[in-house]
């Protein structure tokens, strides 16, 4: 029998990518075709990439570059695809280049290049497909692109207008991935509010019932499944107060994930961002009001084309009395193609820089403040790692790789995917340290105290 020929696969850029990039491994291996982790041993290679910003632009070209130096032969995907032929100028002896969200153009090049012998005991899959995650948390994406135009974005030139993914098919990979244990799904897409607007809201079915393609339809039937289920990227518009509701009772986590970007209306009507004109001070009260143990992250841009001294600080006072939970913030870099460029008053990058630089100074105080009131309390942690006699996890309020973490001593029984209730002993700018104390109440799936 012939061996299955191996393809190595590189991963870069957002949550988003990482899906795709699941979702071409998936049909990789369920076409037969083995996955090889290192360059050597692969008879070519898949690099997914990122093209938002230029230092990602860089890391992406620099990646193909790797690749095409320790293989040969690399295909390229993702969102630098989209661009031109920046790929081609740089790097001409890749096999082939295509945009992101390209499963079907991807498998093409893929045929062309490395040809498979049919194997009926290798063409086969496991039904929630390949994860780059662990096995025990996964991302669930809901849509694809984006119907916004935000001056300093140009997600919707590379990944084009709001594609909502049919809510049935969506609820039947959920089930797939908690029955293959994992035990939080993280919601993402480009705008979670938006979830079906493309769709009319039109009815799906899943498990025999109807359900509407809505945000908050989609959240209720997602906290059915008995795992954590973590919202990102909502934007603050009224009707995302149903899923807080939901939080509140428990169904899912007491967390959402909203990029505010600015305070200032003048600057976030030149950002054209959708809900300029809300009042996010006032949505954010209300919500604590509904859902008191709710955890809020955000993202910011510091330095953006004409921005003032004072409207930076009215940025300012505003995380000041909003007291977020979790920042994060970029300094302004101008994306090529996008209309921001074209504004006046471009800062100095030291401005950029020094401003964003002040705001996380800001914000680690603020977070610092609010890790302080959970000490001595009981959380619930979900681990992740465990090394050195100490078990790593977070909590209901850290997503993966962006939030903090929970040290936890005494846990070096535990594994990555256990369940934990820890004491809080100390707490710092982003992260907790805790003591394993024996579970003395059933799991909670929204558990977790402010």
């Amino acid at each position: 029998m012939a061996a299955a020929p191996k393809v190595g696969f590189v991963s870069l850029g957002c949550p988003k990518a990482l899906v795709d990039s699941e979702g071409i491994l998936t049909r990789l291996r369920a076409e037969g075709y083995a996955i090889s982790p290192s360059y050597d041993g692969a008879d070519l290679v898949v690099v997914n990439t990122c093209g938002f910003i230029e230092s990602a632009i860089q890391e992406s070209l620099d990646a193909i570059g790797e690749a095409l130096e320790e293989n040969g032969r690399v295909i390229v995907t993702g969102c630098l695809g989209a661009k031109g032929d920046v790929v081609r100028r740089t790097h001409p002896k890749v096999l082939a280049v295509t945009g992101p969200h390209a499963l079907e153009e991807v498998m093409m090049a893929v045929h062309e290049h490395l040809p498979k012998p049919h194997d009926p005991f290798s063409d086969l899959v496991p039904p929630q497909g390949i994860k780059l995650t662990p096995r025990h948390y996964a991302y669930l994406k809901i849509s694809e692109g984006c119907n916004h135009r935000c001056t300093f974005c140009i997600i919707p030139s590379l990944r084009g207008d709001l594609a909502s993914r049919p809510i049935g098919e969506v609820m039947r990979e959920a089930e797939s991935l908690v029955n293959a244990g994992v035990k939080e799904l993280l919601v993402i897409s480009q705008d979670t509010s938006a979830y079906g607007v493309d769709l009319k809201y039109g009815t799906g079915f899943w498990g025999g019932r109807p359900l509407k393609a809505r945000m908050g339809d989609l959240a209720t039937a997602l906290g059915e499944l008995g795992v954590w289920v973590r919202l990102h990227y909502v934007y603050p518009y009224p009707h995302v107060d149903e899923v807080i509701t939901l939080m509140a009772d428990g169904k899912i986590l007491p967390y959402i994930d909203v990029p505010f970007q600015h305070a200032s209306r003048r600057i976030l009507k030149l950002m054209k961002r959708p809900a300029s004109g809300e009042d996010n001070l006032g949505r954010i009260r209300a919500w604590r009001r509904i859902c008191p143990d709710i955890t809020i992250r955000s993202t910011f841009i510091a330095g953006f084309p004409g921005e003032t001294e004072v409207e930076f600080q009215e940025l300012l006072d505003f995380l000041e009395e909003a007291e977020l939970d979790r920042v994060g913030c970029f300094a302004y870099s101008p994306v090529p193609g996008a209309s921001a460029n074209e504004l006046p008053g471009a800062l100095p990058s030291e401005v950029r820089e020094e401003r964003r630089a002040r705001l996380m100074r800001l914000q680690e105080k603020i977070s610092s403040r609010r890790l302080k009131r959970k000490l001595g309390k009981t959380i619930e942690v979900l681990v992740d790692e465990t090394k050195g006699g100490r078990a790593v996890g977070r909590s209901a309020a850290d997503a993966p790789e962006i939030d903090g973490v929970v040290h936890i001593e005494g846990g070096s029984k535990l594994k990555p995917g256990d369940w934990a209730q820890v004491k809080i002993l100390s707490s710092h700018a982003h992260d907790l340290r805790g003591r394993l104390v024996p579970e003395t109440s059933k799991r909670r799936v929204a558990a977790e105290a402010s």
